[in-house]
């Protein structure tokens, strides 16, 4: 098929991807299509990391970061060494040609990195990410998002909440890649800590990090760091019902359901709200400065 100014081979478009729903691969590239406007901003110049379902969601899947080296000229690439001494060298999606091939090559999935290849140790966003314990936790999860909303902006920092699209949801406050890894974790537990003392309640909202001890939503603060990857804006999730991470504004949150958002919804949601994202990467705040807020030194 013609992309732009490329032509991109889409094998076994007719392949069922989501038997449940009826939906082949060729409806996860054409999706990815429609919504390309609205994903790239969160994809592009950032290490991409595929979750490959060659046979659909129904099917095993595979990790690989290493990008195939027969990649076609559209999709870059970009050499990443990591602290144990192994390198590899990751595909960097950065227009709609590329998003449609990693799409064929079963990536239903878009997971990247906090940080973008210019400056690969400082990530450009915080992230706190709700994660439900147990069964009927969404209404907590709901509840929590709010504070996570209050705590930041009492800190200058904007924030933007999508749904995971798995049981979650993920809440991105974006800031200046001034600050290296570790201090954004540990500015992102401070801020996890924050809202769970306003919340006192560790039925509802906790910090816990041994997963045998956890009884309320994690407020996971552990996802800021190096090599850390999360499904991105728009991306679709593995479920049977093809749910999709969806951009929510802050007056849907107190009563949205993730089940609302799927490959089949998302384009009339979209012609509805428009991108509640819009426009997010535009001049982010430092957290330097910040960090005194929450009792905590400085960076150096």
């Amino acid at each position: 098929m013609r992309v732009g100014r490329y032509d991109v081979a889409i094998s076994n478009p007719d392949k069922l991807f989501f038997p449940e729903r009826g939906l082949t691969k060729g409806d996860v590239v054409g999706y990815y299509l429609g919504v390309a406007e609205l994903a790239l901003p969160h994809l592009r110049r950032r290490p991409f990391h595929m979750k490959r379902f060659p046979n659909g969601v129904a099917d095993e899947f595979f990790h690989q970061k290493r990008v195939p080296k027969n990649h076609p000229e559209y999709v870059d690439e970009v050499f990443v060494q990591f602290p144990s001494g192994h390198s590899t060298v990751f595909a960097i999606v950065d227009n709609a040609a590329a998003l449609a091939w990693v799409a064929n090559l079963g990536c239903i999935e878009l997971h990247t990195w906090h940080s973008r290849v210019e400056r690969l140790e400082q990530p450009d966003y915080l992230l706190i990410d709700l994660d439900p314990t147990s069964d009927g936790q969404w209404p907590f999860v709901r509840e929590i998002a709010l504070v996570v909303r209050d705590v930041l902006g009492e800190l200058g920092l904007r924030s933007y909440p999508k749904t995971s699209g798995a049981t979650g949801l993920h809440i991105l406050a974006p800031i200046k890649p001034d600050t290296l890894f570790p201090d954004v974790r540990r500015f992102a537990k401070a801020v996890a800590e924050e809202v769970e003392r306003r919340i006192d309640d560790q039925r509802v909202a906790t910090t816990t990090w041994r997963v045998a001890d956890r009884v309320g939503v994690f407020v996971d603060f552990g996802q800021n760091a190096r090599d850390r990857t999360i499904a991105s804006a728009y991306s679709i999730r593995p479920t049977p019902d093809a749910r999709v991470s969806a951009p929510l504004l802050w007056d849907e949150v107190a009563d949205v359901e993730p089940e609302a958002f799927t490959v089949e919804t998302m384009s009339a949601r979209i012609d509805s709200v428009g991108d509640p994202m819009h426009g997010m990467w535009r001049n982010p705040p430092s957290l330097r400065g910040r960090f005194a807020k929450l009792d905590l030194d400085q960076p150096a």
